[in-house]
């Protein structure tokens, strides 16, 4: 008896999600030659940017204790964090707006919830916030600069939309990863085939709660892997007529690609329970590519 391998619920792919977002915040001509004729005064400060934000925050005592420099600056972590912010400011500067930068910015969301190289953990607040202080340099630069009035009020709305949408998609990516980790009970997801290169690993440690489904857990784990969607999922819409709505509702559901095989404890979920199978302590899964 088959069931159920429906997947509801996962957040949009970074990319649309990205040009869905700068679709919205519509960036006028006006604005864009604004932000064009602000970039010399922009960069010109650049270094200045990166090293007073980091002096800020060796200072600040609430993120030098989340950096762990409450006794001194550890050089090489302020290497990478400047390294760091400077690709991202080139970036910013020059309004990147491709694909790939959309991914960028959802892992560098990730990493802030801890989830980087060095396991820091930023509360919002900071992720936040830091964006608001970018902007106020970018502001004074401006200002610095001699720009007129009319410029740098046109080039400030720019970036104020532009940054706005970066900050979005960061939180997105950083409570894709407070989510990975909920739960009490950890689950290992083994993956195969081209899966492990596309993800960069071959197991990964997912966490339940009680009573939490199959489903559950799959809807963490592509939401924080989003590229391995295209690799083992198809997306199909199902309609549903509300009854206090004059028209059908459409929402997108993920089912797995012919040949992608899910297993719960080694064995397959299509005999098994279906993607509403409950989770039990100890229990295992697997993504098997067509063919294994």
């Amino acid at each position: 008896m088959e069931h159920s391998l429906e997947i509801t619920g996962l957040s949009p792919d970074p990319v649309e999600g990205w040009q869905n977002a700068l679709r919205f915040i519509g960036l006028s001509q006006r604005d864009k030659a604004a932000m064009a004729a602000s970039v010399e005064a922009l960069l010109k400060n650049s270094t200045e940017l990166v090293i007073n934000t980091y002096e800020y925050l060796r200072t600040f005592p609430e993120t030098a204790a989340i950096l762990g420099w409450e006794s001194g600056v550890d050089e090489e972590h302020l290497e990478e964090r400047r390294r760091f912010f400077s690709i991202w400011l080139a970036r910013t500067i020059a309004v990147d707006t491709s694909d790939e930068f959309a991914y960028y910015l959802f892992r560098a969301g990730k990493y802030h919830a801890g989830h980087g190289p060095r396991h820091i953990h930023t509360p919002p607040v900071y992720v936040t916030s830091s964006i608001g202080l970018v902007l106020a340099a970018f502001s004074r630069y401006l200002g610095e600069a001699g720009l007129s009035a009319d410029v740098i009020a046109d080039a400030m709305a720019g970036w104020s939309k532009y940054l706005s949408v970066q900050l979005n998609q960061m939180l997105t990516g950083y409570q894709c990863a407070l989510e990975f980790e909920r739960g009490e009970i950890p689950v290992r997801l083994s993956v195969y085939g081209r899966m492990r290169s596309i993800l960069d690993g071959k197991e990964f440690t997912l966490h339940a709660d009680k009573g939490e489904k199959v489903v559950d857990l799959l809807r963490k784990f592509f939401n924080y892997f989003p590229q391995a969607r295209a690799e083992t999922l198809e997306r199909i819409w199902h309609s549903e007529e509300k009854e206090d709505s004059l028209w059908l509702e459409v929402k997108p559901v993920y089912v797995p690609l012919p040949g992608w095989r899910i297993l719960l404890n080694g064995r397959d979920l299509v005999f098994e329970g279906g993607f509403q199978k409950v989770i039990h302590k100890e229990d295992e899964m697997a993504i098997f590519p067509p063919g294994r």
